[in-house]
């Protein structure tokens, strides 16, 4: 009875036999991953102290921020390279890879260039409200941290080529590997050093280079060898392609950006790095649903460019359904764990870390409507038509800053305003994207809901 059941689950249209296949291994590969960054935060707290917890979590938002200097190529690349193995094409997919790795290893040269020359110029102390005596060690961290990020800005796009292929699972797997790795460097640091932000940070940054380096070299010397890049599959005439789809991302990530990556700096800069560590942990948290139901809705993004493509709408429709009553589980879960959130942080992470309930009301608020958003977010992003998700993510660009900050002071809300203002800048999105999918599904989308 029970083989029958697994036999008719994995049952069906081809494409969605892939996809569920790969959303069961992504859900075991990412679920261990969540697990092993649940146990980092306690450990990491003890080992480094919450003061400077917050200061390495707001220095990683930092950096992360130099992600987007890939003005949008990696997701431009993955919805290209999705369309030329549709077609049959795998030479055009190989120029497209060859060419994407071509020039985002020549805008890490000129960002490490730059951040060499722009580095002794910046006030480290001030960006990230650090006491004086840190200033040093941080100051070597953060050239360690930006040095490997420019290595890792390229290796990374291996991930890229998974998800394009309809591998997420593959990219989970580096994504696990890489969080057990973390684990391990934190026990050692712990019987080996006393409360060394150097040795993580650096320890940290160097395990996410080496993992996927090493994916790479093996993968695109075996299954992917086709694919693999190369000097003479470069070809520039390709990169108008990647670069008119990826400049819309490119926007959209910027954007994106400033609504969710400020809000460390915000809080660290209106409070103190400290205060970074309680909304880190709710943020991680409620997260864990967000995290699991992307996994889900993401495998989605490359199937639903194939499906659209062939002009498979019955299928659209068919999944998408089923994504929209997964979200209604989604939404069910997030209430039950904000009722037991205060006891659940006690036992993850002792009593020295308060968290408001109202940063947990608001969080999970948040992660619920972001989760409903991305559902549609897949869709109009795996057809390329952007063009509206993204004026709605420049106007909550423009306001985002601001309204944080003003709902934080004026309301007396603290750190739990930071996270009401991207909540209330999330709703207009959900409601926009599911109103521009029906559109394009039933054939009535004209200006910018078909752009």
């Amino acid at each position: 009875m029970i083989k029958k059941k697994i036999n008719n689950f994995f049952s069906g249209h081809q494409r969605s036999v892939k996809a569920k296949k790969n959303i069961i291994a992504s859900l075991t590969l990412k679920g261990t991953s969540i697990l092993i960054s649940l146990v980092l935060v306690p450990l990491t707290i003890n080992y480094l102290s919450p003061s400077r917890y917050g200061v390495w979590i707001t220095l990683t938002s930092v950096i992360a921020w130099f992600n987007f200097f890939d003005i949008g190529l990696g997701n431009g690349l993955r919805n290209k390279f999705a369309i030329a193995k549709a077609e049959g094409n795998d030479e055009l997919a190989r120029v497209y890879v060859s060419t994407t790795y071509a020039i985002l290893t020549i805008i890490s040269i000129a960002l490490f260039g730059v951040f060499i020359i722009a580095n002794h110029f910046l006030n480290w102390n001030r960006i990230l409200n650090v006491s004086l005596d840190d200033v040093y060690q941080i100051e070597k961290l953060i050239f360690i941290v930006f040095s490997v990020f420019c290595f890792q800005f390229v290796v990374k796009l291996i991930n890229t080529v998974f998800l394009a292929d309809q591998r997420s699972a593959m990219s989970s797997t580096i994504n696990t590997v890489g969080s057990l790795m973390s684990l391990i460097v934190v026990f050692v640091l712990m019987k080996t050093t006393n409360g060394s932000l150097l040795y993580l940070g650096a320890s940290f940054s160097i395990i996410n280079l080496i993992v996927p380096l090493l994916a790479s070299i093996w993968f695109f010397n075996t299954s992917y060898k086709k694919y693999k890049p190369s000097l003479r599959f470069v070809n520039l005439k390709y990169a108008k392609d990647l670069l008119s789809l990826g400049g819309a991302f490119f926007l959209g990530q910027c954007a994106a950006l400033i609504v969710f990556s400020t809000d460390n700096m915000i809080i660290t800069q209106l409070y103190g790095p400290e205060e970074v560590v309680p909304y880190s942990i709710a943020l991680k948290y409620f997260s864990v649903v967000n995290v699991g139901f992307t996994i889900v809705v993401s495998t989605l993004w490359t199937a639903y460019t194939e499906a659209y493509y062939q002009k498979d709408f019955a299928w659209i429709k068919r999944v998408t359904k089923k994504a929209m009553k997964s979200w209604f589980l989604v939404l069910i879960v997030l209430v039950l764990m904000l009722f037991v959130s205060n006891n659940v942080y006690s036992l993850w992470v002792g009593n020295k870390i308060k968290v408001p309930f109202l940063l947990s009301f608001f969080m999970a608020c948040w992660v619920g409507v972001s989760s409903g958003a991305s559902i549609y977010g897949n869709f109009v992003t795996g057809i390329g038509k952007m063009r509206l998700a993204l004026c709605h993510s420049v106007f909550v660009a423009i306001v985002n800053i601001p309204l944080s900050i003003y709902l934080a002071s004026n309301f007396n809300l603290g750190v739990s305003g930071v996270i009401l203002a991207t909540f209330l800048g999330e709703i207009p999105l959900l409601i926009l994207l599911f109103i521009q999918y029906k559109k394009i599904i039933n054939g009535t989308a004209k200006g910018i809901w078909n752009r």
